[in-house]
């Protein structure tokens, strides 16, 4: 697969995280400023996705979007309203976001795979990696079919045996084995939260795993690797877990922009689904 330019690169703008950050001061990247949008925080009512959806409108899927805080990862959802074949979703995170809001009709950051899991008729798959598997079990079972999952617990297994390396093999045997099952497979959106990191790492507003960069960096070259190889593209790739100014100064906004730097580093490397 030739890779033909770069991947346009998206800044939504909903806290001011980005503001104080560098890491894309360089890119030609494009801001999508949602600051003054109210309905979004935690949880998303219609009206606020539909101005969402008017925003982007004009916007291909293919990219990497920068979609603040934990709090907006349903961004991705929403999102993959402009998928326009089938894929399998790949997310790093430290929570499942398989669990349905309490209030009924809305989208929320905590549920928004089950929801693209019922809604999304291009979805079909998703590997989560980063969550502990007592939140896993939690999960309905009717998602869990379509699921392949890569628990805190088994993470950390590897990482006692093989060291920071094995968190990357466990990982790519996840992938080698699922390919092995079903055959034919699909091009990926890739969604990371960096909660799934350590908070030596990084500091974010929910509770975090135990990953560390380098290890988070090994599997997406372990996953670039694997995708060329089976000559397949990623449809897009998002990254959320910024610190959000309101909360104070507890996380650094020099840790975040290194973790930023690094991860839009290996993700313009990616070929991506024209």
């Amino acid at each position: 697969m030739k890779k033909e330019k770069e991947p346009q690169i998206f800044l939504m703008d909903l806290s001011g995280a980005y503001e104080t950050q560098k890491f894309w001061k360089e890119e030609q990247s494009i801001w999508i400023r949602l600051g003054d949008l109210s309905g979004t925080n935690c949880y998303c009512d219609e009206p606020a996705v539909q101005v969402i959806k008017e925003k982007i409108t004009d916007f291909t899927l293919t990219g990497i979007h920068f979609i603040d805080s934990g709090n907006y990862h349903y961004m991705t959802r929403i999102w993959m309203d402009k998928a326009k074949k089938p894929f399998s979703l790949l997310v790093f995170d430290n929570h499942t976001d398989m669990q349905l809001p309490a209030f009924g009709g809305l989208l929320s950051c905590g549920g928004w795979i089950a929801d693209a899991l019922e809604s999304v008729e291009m979805l079909d798959y998703v590997f989560l990696v980063g969550p502990d598997q007592q939140a896993f079990d939690q999960v309905e079972q009717g998602y869990k079919d379509r699921v392949t999952f890569l628990s805190r617990e088994k993470l950390q297994e590897a990482r006692e045996k093989d060291g920071k390396a094995g968190v990357a093999v466990l990982f790519l045997e996840m992938l080698s084995d699922y390919a092995k099952k079903k055959g034919n497979l699909l091009p990926i959106y890739l969604s990371v939260d960096k909660d799934v990191l350590n908070e030596q790492e990084v500091k974010t507003t929910w509770s975090q795993g135990d990953m560390s960069l380098e290890e988070l960096r090994n599997c997406l070259e372990e996953l670039q690797a694997f995708l060329k190889e089976r000559n397949l593209p990623l449809q897009a790739a998002d990254v959320c877990g910024e610190w959000e100014p309101s909360k104070g100064s507890e996380g650094s906004v020099t840790g975040h922009d290194h973790a930023n730097h690094e991860l839009l580093g290996i993700l313009k490397g990616f070929d991506y689904e024209e």
